[in-house]
């Protein structure tokens, strides 16, 4: 049976797994997502639908959990855990990722992974504000500090617009581009608290399996919302002309669409497992905390442009991930400090 009252030394595990996850996708899923751009990929709601396009891969581990609910419970074993309620509430969230989906694939079609990656940074700024007002989460003021200092990275971006703009996409589409982006930032900062939302409010035992079908119904919502958007735009028509006309090959072009639904599906099974552990800043944290790796990344594959505008961005960013990290060691040594029981700086409520 799957205890609900996780152990300290178990919570840690599972959140490093998802970690671990999470930073397949944040790294990986840009890269990739450029890779299909560059290469001569130019169908939007196609790149945003790969983003949630691999939500089949969760039945693989649902149907190992229930196998081992089956076999603890017999009979008593439910096929599945989640309520109509929950249902409803998730397939909102999931159209919400979808339409997050799009604005944020329009916007890395048309700007370079290093900067829609510091702009995404900014995301834990939204996050921790959407926290504030959705979940009641107090801020410290190293978290506020946190918050001012991505806030002034994305604005210092913002001012060297066109700076780095990639060959054949024009000023107006590179303005346009950067703010999609920043939407994309802000409505995920949104969509976070609300995942944190729905377990708080779910009167109900939040278990591994819970957590799984929740995520599996936000993406199959967002796919639904995507592949809407490319039957109207005849995208499922125009993706064998696409694959013969790519760059890299039509056999390469269908393996980078596989194993982009795969890395990003990582992304998704990760953030909404360090949710489950941890919190929805704890995530936002997470996400932005990987923006060097990505950014070098970025450098390395696509030879991209990294200016002192970009150079001072990033620092002000790892300025606010450790002032971040700081005010979270100084809160949980206060609480290990006043109570010997306290497990994580962000209690996580498990049931109601």
């Amino acid at each position: 049976m799957e205890h609900p009252g996780l152990s300290t030394t178990m919570r840690r595990i599972l959140l490093l797994m998802s970690c671990l996850l999470l930073a397949v996708g944040v790294c990986g899923g840009p890269l990739m997502m450029r890779l299909y751009y560059v290469e001569g990929g130019s169908r939007i709601w196609l790149s945003s639908w790969l983003q949630t396009g691999g939500w089949p891969l969760t039945l693989i581990p649902l149907a190992f959990l229930y196998y081992y609910r089956r076999k603890t419970e017999a009979s008593n074993a439910k096929f599945y855990l989640v309520t109509p309620r929950i249902f409803i509430a998730s397939f909102v969230i999931g159209i919400a990722t979808g339409l997050d989906d799009f604005l944020y694939s329009w916007g890395g079609s048309k700007l370079p992974v290093s900067t829609s990656s510091l702009l995404l940074a900014a995301q834990l700024a939204f996050t921790a504000v959407g926290a504030y007002f959705i979940v009641k989460l107090k801020l410290s003021p190293f978290s506020i500090n946190a918050v001012v200092l991505l806030t002034v990275g994305a604005v210092l971006l913002g001012i060297r617009a066109n700076g780095d703009r990639p060959e054949g996409v024009t000023s107006k589409q590179y303005i346009i581009g950067f703010m999609m982006t920043l939407l994309a930032a802000a409505l995920y900062g949104v969509i976070l608290p609300c995942i944190e939302l729905i377990y708080m409010k779910a009167k109900q035992a939040i278990t591994a399996t819970l957590v799984l079908e929740i995520q599996m119904i936000m993406s199959f919502a967002a796919t639904a919302f995507c592949t809407v958007g490319m039957i109207v735009n005849k995208d499922f028509q125009a993706m064998s002309r696409e694959a013969k006309q790519f760059n890299l090959g039509e056999a390469k072009y269908y393996t980078i669409i596989v194993c982009t639904a795969a890395i990003w599906e990582c992304f998704f099974v990760g953030i909404i497992g360090v949710i489950y552990c941890s919190s929805s800043l704890m995530s936002g944290v997470m996400i932005a905390v990987l923006l060097p790796v990505t950014e070098v990344l970025a450098v390395i594959f696509f030879k991209e442009n990294f200016s002192g505008e970009k150079g001072l961005a990033l620092f002000l960013s790892l300025w606010g991930f450790v002032s971040y990290f700081y005010g979270e060691f100084r809160q949980t040594k206060k609480q290990k400090n006043t109570s010997p029981e306290a497990e994580m700086t962000t209690t996580h409520t498990e049931s109601v």
